[in-house]
């Protein structure tokens, strides 16, 4: 990467409102880990997303708006983090309710000082089942060319890129830091070379500013074995100027690509998979493995809460159950509050069970013009 285009590290942190209360009889119900733990609804917790900075060097308008978030805006200290040994303690704790996955995200991942520490601690822990973890990560690509192969050599296994657009005028203007596309195609070839496959990229599609680089992008990694996905324009928080006009659903989506190659929808590769994956198709009809696939993530316009199974943890250790959620769970001050594994364990059983989150589902039922309800900022608890 040349030291042209070298991002700055830019503060941020959200302001979180007060965490939730839980009574101390959940701190000591009896442990319990023989029966499957699901939420008032019988989702599972399978996937716990975990935000490791509250920094980010990019500024992209649907994220992160560089007038909402300047330099004057107040970022954590490095002592309200969770250390990495916390987020292991923790990790340990959710891996005992049955989760599988862990996703590292941001702000910028990458940002996070020494973070294949924390990639090498999650890799040496194992699920319910005795199998590793599936440990992935969630990045802008601005610094991945040169740690790609670190990550992998830590245990990292796949990584997921953020990339809205291939025209180099189109994505500087959406990261609003003048960060040049190519460096970012230069991360995701990095992270093909090291093994951390198969890499998604994530385009997120804003009507009016980057629905013309659907087909390109589409074009540009078919065959490469790179998982493209297209995500609609979320309203996460309030600060990315939300409007249902900016949304392009993913029919329409789905209609400009089939314009240009014949899909084929495919069946969901895990349960609770947030996209709808379609497949190149084939002169006979079939899928064209080696054409490959891509994905397209509705959560505005086709509610996926029936089999939500994720948690996310915030870079302070707040619990939320809902990426749309306005107010979490403290665990950090359980870790440093003196509470026992088991108290811990108990918890976070107590906190699942009592969990009925839907929220797009219920936006979808009430309508737009529903009052809308104060929710975390997406840069504070990850995608």
């Amino acid at each position: 990467m040349s030291e042209r285009s070298t991002p700055r590290t830019i503060p941020i942190a959200g302001n979180a409102p007060a965490p939730l209360a839980l009574p101390e009889a959940a701190f000591g119900q009896a442990l319990d880990g023989s029966s499957t733990l699901q939420d008032r609804l019988q989702r599972p917790l399978r996937d716990l997303r975990i935000s490791v900075t509250d920094r980010c060097n990019f500024r992209c308008t649907y994220c992160m708006p560089k007038e909402v978030f300047d330099k004057e805006h107040a970022y954590l200290p490095h002592s309200a983090l969770l250390s990495f040994e916390e987020i292991t303690r923790l990790a340990r704790a959710f891996i005992a309710q049955g989760v599988q996955k862990i996703r590292l995200t941001g702000g910028e991942p990458l940002l996070r000082k020494n973070i294949e520490a924390l990639i090498e601690q999650l890799a040496g822990l194992r699920t319910l089942e005795g199998q590793p973890l599936d440990i992935t990560l969630t990045t802008n690509g601005s610094l991945l060319a040169r740690k790609a192969q670190a990550l992998k050599d830590a245990g990292l296994q796949r990584v997921t890129v953020s990339l809205d657009g291939l025209d180099d005028a189109v994505f500087r203007q959406m990261n609003d830091v003048d960060f040049p596309v190519a460096d970012v195609l230069e991360g995701i070839a990095a992270a093909r070379s090291a093994g951390l496959g198969p890499v998604k990229v994530n385009m997120v599609v804003k009507r009016g500013t980057n629905e013309h680089q659907i087909v390109p992008m589409a074009r540009h990694f078919r065959g490469s074995g790179v998982v493209l996905r297209f995500i609609e324009f979320m309203d996460v928080g309030a600060t990315n100027g939300w409007r249902m006009d900016d949304v392009l659903p993913s029919a329409e989506v789905v209609r400009l690509l089939q314009v240009d190659a014949a899909l084929l929808p495919l069946e969901a590769s895990a349960p609770g998979e947030t996209a709808q994956r379609w497949g190149y198709a084939d002169a006979s009809g079939q899928w064209d493995r080696a054409a490959g696939e891509i994905g397209v993530i509705s959560s505005v316009t086709q509610a996926f809460c029936g089999d939500c199974n994720r948690a996310r943890l915030s870079t302070e250790g707040q619990l939320y159950l809902c990426l749309f959620a306005g107010q979490g769970y403290d665990l950090r001050q359980m870790l440093r509050g003196g509470r026992s594994d088991a108290e811990i364990f108990n918890a976070l059983r107590f906190i699942w069970q009592q969990r009925g989150d839907r929220y797009s589902q219920l936006r979808s039922e009430l309508g737009t013009t529903a009052a809308p309800r104060k929710r975390v900022e997406m840069s504070y608890i990850g995608g």
